[in-house]
């Protein structure tokens, strides 16, 4: 049989007629998803022929369309349909069976066989509509969680992704890394709700940090900008009719070209991040100390909420600096218990890799929530590489670009 249907250079109708879908059975790199149809139809036909006149066998072959449906495409099952109707002709007139059945079982051959054909063309026009529905949801995921360049901003850095929905492969919960002039800057933070709407919101925030989080100096206005972001947001999805407005919850640390012994922070209500390794072992930094993206400035008098201020914390060059959503802080096990995430990590050595810690965490989280999670969760680890990286770009931005109008 042919390779593996899934190959994006064979043509459509070879596709969706002889291979829908993705092969169910492999053997290497061949399709022989053909090979238990076969199997069933040889079966049935040796032992129908070594059985005594009082058994009827042959009738299960009605069987086989019905497997190949469910494995090959339109053409493979045609083809097993009518080899099921040939075999259960031959051997209705080379065998006496005590029953017989006549038309009877002769129709239901064919009925089987016509409504197999019809099932595996049902099959692939669903398989194709899945395949563009998948197609979608990736290009989703990749605008809101693009993969982040080894090395990015001079940083190594690793990250999971862990949905409570796993059809949908992307929430609200987001992070990335900006390289730029003034040091790399690194944004992880989670959108208030669920649905389109929150991973919405989520591509609006990534899009500002990506821009600002470039050209801005200070860590301030990169913050100041992300809020305003935020607002004009709920405000353009307001106008569309949308009466739900969204905050986001998020850590914005900056990174310093020169490895000065410390990063900026910023920290809009989110679960502080960890500092693991060093002198401190494992070190937690501060909590959100102010309300998080889109209520900046809500509030009346001595009530108003201002932007979180940018805290200097000290970090060691070799340290790796953990940022997670509250779906790890939050996830429970089956009695309630939230997950004792600084116990997990002082659990014997921490290798202070970034994917090793990731995978640390990510495991951790899986096992206490025995894979049952409440909420979408995202981890991300960073650490110095020694290697500053300053984007590819000249050292300043252009006159006239470093304060772009929000």
């Amino acid at each position: 049989m042919d390779p593996s249907a899934s190959s994006p250079s064979r043509p459509l109708w070879r596709r969706r007629i002889l291979y829908p879908g993705e092969p169910v059975m492999r053997l290497g790199r061949w399709n022989v998803s053909w090979l238990l149809p076969l199997v069933l139809l040889l079966v049935i036909a040796l032992v129908d022929s070594n059985t005594a006149g009082n058994v009827r066998i042959i009738s299960w072959i009605v069987l086989v369309p019905g497997i190949a449906a469910a494995l090959c495409g339109v053409v493979v099952t045609s083809l097993f349909g009518a080899a099921a109707v040939g075999l259960y002709v031959l051997l209705e007139q080379a065998r006496r069976y005590d029953y017989q059945q006549g038309a009877v079982d002769f129709w239901l051959v064919v009925a089987g066989g016509l409504l197999a054909v019809l099932a595996s063309w049902l099959r692939g026009r669903a398989s194709d509509l899945l395949k563009r529905v998948e197609d979608a949801a990736d290009a989703t995921r990749l605008a809101v969680l693009r993969p982040i360049p080894p090395g990015a901003g001079g940083l190594d850095s690793a990250s999971a992704y862990l949905t409570a929905d796993i059809a949908a492969q992307v929430g609200g919960d987001f992070f990335d890394i900006q390289p730029s002039p003034h040091g790399a800057r690194v944004l992880l933070g989670d959108v208030q709700g669920k649905g389109t709407s929150a991973v919405d919101a989520a591509a609006a925030l990534l899009s500002a940090f990506r821009e600002h989080g470039y050209y801005e100096r200070d860590l301030a206005t990169v913050a100041e900008r992300l809020d305003i972001r935020m607002r004009r947001h709920n405000r353009y999805t307001s106008e569309l009719g949308h009466q739900e407005e969204r905050f986001a919850t998020a850590v914005l640390v900056g990174f310093p070209v020169a490895d000065t012994g410390w990063v900026e922070l910023v920290n809009f209500g989110h679960p502080g991040p960890l500092a693991l390794g060093g002198s401190g072992g494992v070190r937690a930094l501060p909590e959100g100390d102010g309300p998080p993206l889109g209520l900046v400035g809500i509030g009346a008098g001595d009530a108003r909420a201002d932007t979180p201020r940018v805290r200097r914390v000290p970090f060691e060059t070799e340290e790796t600096l953990l940022l997670f959503s509250d779906g790890v802080t939050e996830a429970r096990d089956k009695g309630g218990t939230f997950l004792p995430l600084t116990d997990r990590l002082t659990e014997g050595p921490l290798d202070l890799a970034p994917r090793a810690v990731v995978e640390r965490v990510e495991r951790a989280v899986l096992a206490h929530t025995r894979g049952r999670l409440g909420d979408d969760t995202a981890i991300m680890a960073v650490r110095r590489t020694g290697r500053p990286d300053m984007g590819g770009y000249p050292p300043m931005p252009p006159p006239g670009i470093t304060r772009p109008d929000s």
